[in-house]
């Protein structure tokens, strides 16, 4: 019964060893393939930075603006800054003194009074807030 069970598990074993991919050399292949996933990983990774760096240089070439004389001899290259738009400040400043002028002419008995007042109170709440907004999304 003993020399049963012995035999049984070592066939068992050698089932369960020989069911691995193996080459010629009975080197196990999940090396090989683990070693062959990294590298697509890197090469997928250098792709994408290769086509971030395209884009980059279809964003520089594309500023740059050709002018030709009537005579079409001479060119002269120049480059077209990009626009930055309102900050936050700036936008919350606006809205808060239109919002606060609004309120204040409908609150206050003294319309203009209310108007300037509230506008001044608005314009400042909204460039802290806007400006608390800039900060956060740096």
């Amino acid at each position: 019964m003993k020399n049963l069970a012995l035999t049984l598990s070592v066939l068992i074993g050698l089932i369960i060893t020989s069911c691995k991919n193996t080459d010629a050399m009975g080197v196990v292949n999940d090396e090989k393939q683990i070693t062959i996933d990294s590298m697509k990983v890197v090469a997928e990774k250098q792709r994408i930075i290769d086509s971030m760096k395209v884009e980059a240089t279809k964003a520089a070439t594309q500023k740059e603006m050709i002018y030709v004389n009537q005579n079409g001899n001479s060119s002269t290259t120049t480059t077209a800054t990009k626009r930055k738009g309102w900050s936050g400040a700036a936008k919350g400043a606006v809205i808060g003194a239109g919002v606060g002028a609004a309120t204040g002419a409908i609150v206050s008995k003294k319309k203009g009074q209310g108007a300037i007042i509230g506008g001044l109170a608005g314009a400042g709440v909204g460039a802290g807030t806007g400006a608390i907004l800039d900060d956060k999304k740096k």
